[in-house]
């Protein structure tokens, strides 16, 4: 797990600012809604909203978010050798007097390795590193590797004593606090801003997993897992209250071997990649509940996730198997807010009308340059237009405080409205790179005609450095890839015009 750290980018689709400040009240309770963003915490980003009065308690309420979660991460975290965790790690055969949040986090793992039949637990990182030992050789494990791996999953590695809170580390086998302990502490920074009673609600959102709490309904889109785009079209719409919604995948990392793509979820009973199910999305009462049963999901057969789910009050889940079929629990359908489809089938495509060929698309992915001490965030816009500057589309804007717009000096225009948008429940992603797509429409849903046009990426960070870059593309129906030079907001920018995968 990482640290909190730089402030992060929201996503806002054809110049709808994810990064809004809105206000919801009325004028007896005259609340806005504050959306805060923060990059490198828990090892992704990090989107907050804050119900309340005024921008200096939703200040705290981040401020306050934030230090929960680095004393827990301070906890918790397999990754920072000073954590408390990794300090017991060290240990062997010793009772060791241990917090009540590593205690919890250790108990919790004894009780979801038995209720999932053994295909969440945490010493599914000796299995991670085989696979990740054979990808660096770019070799298949063998079988002799993944025996001894599965053999390591089976020992007992704790024993526990609740009335002394004392926890005893028994085996060598690696062990790492992942899956629901992010939706643990989650749960935890929820309270923290709630605290505050000049906070009526409050959404947290690290890196797709979310809990919603107090005094407010957040709308919730669902990440397809076969399109890797941050503006991609959701598998699912909902509106969650008082929830917490975790989603699990195999999409956004992994490891390659001899060009097949292996996902980073592995069934410790097998020491295989789970495969057959690319994406699982549960929601619960509970934080823990679901981020441990959407990464159960992941791994085991969906008619064993149907059984389990069944006996647990208040869960629902939506899997997509590899195959594309949809799983639902019998009440997905009642938390749906809209029935999500791709509308009317496109008009048949006339190569002599010279309009975009639809089956292809521009991919953009730009990483964000690394900071060794927390920043905020750089404002961003992404957009295209045409060899007189005349904009043809904007497909992305990222900011927090509108008053700073007109930095993006190139693409800011007063007459840009900023409107809400839900939040996105994903398989976690690295922090810092993000992919958008252009699908050759204008900002009136029509298809531009084929031909040259420019890119767009401006950067600003308030007070401080810019950045722009422009570059052309002919989209004529040949494939593209460029790579732009980086700066000092944005490290890298690749532009692939490609057919539709």
């Amino acid at each position: 797990m990482g640290t909190p750290g730089k402030v992060s980018f929201a996503l806002a689709i054809s110049a709808i600012s994810l990064g809004s400040v809105l206000g919801v009240g009325s004028l007896k309770h005259p609340e806005r809604l504050y959306v805060l963003h923060d990059e490198e915490v828990l090892g992704t980003s990090l989107e907050l909203k804050v119900k309340t009065k005024s921008e200096e308690t939703a200040l705290k309420a981040e401020r306050a978010v934030l230090a929960e979660i680095q004393r827990e991460s301070k906890i918790l975290s397999s990754y920072d050798p000073s954590s408390e965790f990794s300090r017991w790690f060290a240990t062997h055969g010793v009772a060791v007097p241990v917090s009540r949040e590593l205690f919890d986090n250790l108990s919790l793992f004894d009780e979801w390795r038995e209720r999932t039949n053994g295909a969440l637990d945490a010493s599914a990182e000796a299995v991670c590193r085989v696979w990740k030992a054979a990808a660096a050789a770019n070799r298949m494990p063998t079988d002799a590797e993944i025996g001894a791996a599965v053999a390591a999953v089976r020992q007992q590695h704790w024993s526990l004593n609740k009335e002394a809170q004392t926890a005893t580390h028994l085996s060598d086998t690696p062990l790492v606090l992942n899956t629901f302990v992010k939706s643990y502490i989650i749960d935890r920074a929820a309270d923290a801003a709630l605290a505050d009673h000049s906070v009526s609600g409050v959404v947290v959102n690290i890196g797709g997993d979310i809990v919603v709490r107090g005094h407010i309904s957040e709308p919730v889109r669902i990440a397809d897992p076969k399109s890797d785009a941050e503006n991609g079209q959701p598998i699912a719409a909902l509106v969650l209250r008082d929830r917490a919604i975790a989603t699990s995948g195999n999409y956004r990392r992994g490891v390659d071997i001899q060009g097949k793509h292996y996902s980073h979820i592995v069934d410790p009973r097998t020491g295989q990649p789970a495969d057959r199910v690319l994406s699982a999305t549960v929601i619960s009462p509970m934080p823990v509940q679901a981020g441990a049963l959407a990464t159960s999901f992941s791994v085991m057969d969906p008619e064993d996730s149907l059984r389990l789910a069944s006996s647990i009050p208040g869960v629902e889940f939506l899997l997509i198997t590899n195959d594309g079929n949809r799983v639902e629990s019998p009440g997905w359908r009642n938390a749906l807010a809209t029935d999500v489809s791709t509308g009317a089938a496109p008009a048949p495509y006339d190569p002599q009308a010279g309009l975009w060929d639809p089956a292809f698309e521009l991919e953009i992915t730009i990483e964000l340059a690394h900071f060794n001490t927390p920043v905020r965030r750089p404002y961003v816009a992404i957009w295209i237009d045409d060899k007189d500057h005349a904009e043809v589309r904007t497909i992305a804007v990222w900011h927090q405080k509108p008053r700073y717009l007109p930095d993006l000096r190139n693409w800011y225009r007063e007459d840009r409205g900023e409107n809400m948008i839900a939040s996105v429940s994903s398989a976690t992603r690295p922090p810092g790179k993000y992919t958008v797509k252009w699908d050759g429409k204008d900002n009136h849903g029509k298809p531009v005609k084929a031909g040259p046009f420019f890119v767009n990426i401006e950067a600003a960070r308030e007070h401080g450095t810019y950045q722009m870059m422009r570059q052309e593309i002919d989209f004529n129906g040949t494939p593209q890839s460029l790579s732009l030079p980086g700066g000092t907001e944005i490290a890298s920018a690749t532009l692939e015009y490609r057919k539709i995968q």
